[in-house]
């Protein structure tokens, strides 16, 4: 599936996931010029807070994706998402869970200024975990049926998109249309993949672009490289090839 045409780097979402502001805004400082954005956590936004926020919206030339994944009564989910669109950030995630007012309540509350993505089925979720959560097995069979379904309640409540691996991006592109975001994390390249990972569902950075993918989320083979710049670099590299 063919991409926009864009750099490399600007497909790369780096996770902040570490312990506090201080390690994250040395990260930011490192690799601010060879990625598309970062993103912030909760475990990181609970120890750093909107202040950090607003620090790397000042400091850092890349965009800003605040992973809250929101679940609540829609009333509160609103009146968060307001606070978030305050902080201008680029992309923010609410889970898509049961209530498709819910999904609504945060585009409403995001006013138009930061992209609403719906969380559908976490990379680390296997269908053995889907069905010991009591899901009908039409969903656990194949995790992309879940999928689907949650993404088809995002769409219609205006979310600009959704959060899925990989694996599920080609089919979001072909039957919700290309506009509609699809962001993967559990991206490994082939030459860091490792059996002890944590992430069910992961995928190489190329095939996942190639698969429709409008943003990765890479954060262990940069974080943990002896040189997370080159590594970085060296992704943005694969992923051009691979659309080329």
């Amino acid at each position: 599936m063919q991409q926009r045409n864009k750099p490399g780097k600007e497909y790369i979402v780096f996770p902040l996931d570490v312990a506090d502001a201080q390690a994250a805004k040395q990260l930011v400082q490192r690799l601010h010029a060879d990625v598309g954005m970062f993103k912030i956590g909760l475990e990181l936004f609970i120890r750093g807070g909107p202040e950090l926020v607003r620090w790397l919206a000042e400091h850092a030339a890349a965009g800003i994706f605040l992973d809250l994944k929101l679940h609540d009564i829609p009333a509160t989910v609103r009146r968060a998402m307001q606070g978030i669109a305050d902080l201008k950030v680029a992309l923010t995630t609410v889970h898509c869970g049961e209530s498709a007012a819910m999904l609504a309540a945060a585009v409403e509350g995001s006013q138009g200024k930061v992209g609403v993505l719906g969380v559908t089925v976490l990379t680390s979720v296997s269908a053995a975990d889907l069905r010991a959560a009591g899901y009908a097995p039409a969903m656990t069979a194949d995790p992309r049926h879940l999928v689907l379904h949650k993404a088809r309640m995002a769409q219609a409540a205006g979310c600009a998109g959704i959060v899925c691996s990989g694996h599920e991006a080609a089919a979001i592109k072909a039957q919700l249309g290309p506009n509609f975001l699809a962001v993967t994390p559990g991206i490994r390249p082939a030459w860091t993949l490792d059996k002890k990972d944590d992430q069910q569902r992961v995928m190489t950075p190329a095939r996942a672009v190639a698969q429709g993918a409008d943003y990765l989320v890479i954060g262990r083979p940069i974080r943990d490289a002896a040189d997370p710049v080159a590594a970085a670099r060296r992704i943005a590299e694969e992923i051009e090839w691979g659309v080329g």
